[in-house]
């Protein structure tokens, strides 16, 4: 498995665990529970997606960059 193929992955498993992490806070909510941690529960797989979905997003950058300067790799 590449690097590339690593991020990606991550990426998805992410994606699920903020939408659980969501959901939970919205049922917390509606129940008029929250504590302080339900509502931060969302904000660490958030950050790892923006961090993961940057990195996914300037991957066809930078091959077209490394092309352009012929670099093969």
């Amino acid at each position: 498995m590449n690097w590339n193929t690593f991020i990606r992955q991550i990426h998805r498993w992410l994606s699920i665990a903020f939408t659980l992490a969501v959901i939970v806070n919205v049922v917390a909510m509606v129940q008029e529970q929250q504590a302080l941690w339900v509502g931060l529960l969302a904000l660490f797989p958030l950050i790892l997606l923006l961090l993961t979905g940057l990195y996914l997003f300037a991957l066809p950058h930078a091959a077209k960059w490394r092309s352009a300067r012929g670099i093969s790799g």
